[in-house]
């Protein structure tokens, strides 16, 4: 066997190295876009998070209404149109000059 044609011929070694290598290459990619911690979960949190953050808004709101209702409820400061409003809810109450529509 001559030297030129030992030299073109890839050790098995080298091929083996490059293979491990790549696959390694492969599978940390793939875990870092698909993974527990990977970009696409990180997205999803991300997006949870504006949804709650709405959400924790929207009820925030709404605690800021109910206070407000219980304040003018209180002993305190007591709002007759809202007492108005509110027993004839609760109790169904119709004043005579008043028209219903159901």
């Amino acid at each position: 066997m001559s030297r030129s044609t030992h030299r073109n011929r890839l050790p098995v070694g080298g091929v083996v190295y490059f293979t491990i290598a790549f696959l390694l290459g492969s599978y940390f990619a793939f875990a870092s876009v698909q993974g527990n911690y990977g970009l696409f979960r990180r997205i999803q949190v991300e997006a949870e998070g504006r949804a709650l953050s709405a959400q924790a808004d929207a009820l925030e709101e709404q605690l800021i209404a109910m206070r407000n209702k219980t304040k003018r409820l209180s002993d305190d400061y007591l709002d007759l149109d809202l007492l108005d409003e509110q027993a004839r809810d609760v109790l169904g109450a119709v004043r005579s000059d008043e028209v219903v529509i159901r």
